[in-house]
């Protein structure tokens, strides 16, 4: 295995532990203070973006440039 994609397994796991761990705080921090649900607001604003950001790169056809390579 490659250096570079050990790494970028590596930050792909942090942070979605991160991003999972900030979640949970939200959360909870919601069920204490009724006002905290606002600020799931932007969280869920920010994660449907990223959803649409992601599923627009895979279904895309046109960005794929170097699918017909041989390496």
């Amino acid at each position: 295995m490659k250096l570079e994609t050990l790494v970028l397994i590596i930050v792909c796991v942090l942070v979605g532990s991160a991003v999972t761990m900030w979640l949970s705080m939200l959360i909870l921090a919601a069920f204490s203070v009724p006002f905290a649900w606002l600020a799931l607001l932007p969280a869920a604003l920010v994660g449907y973006v990223l959803y649409r950001v992601i599923a627009e790169r895979v279904g895309n056809a046109e960005e794929d440039h170097y699918d017909g390579m041989k390496h």
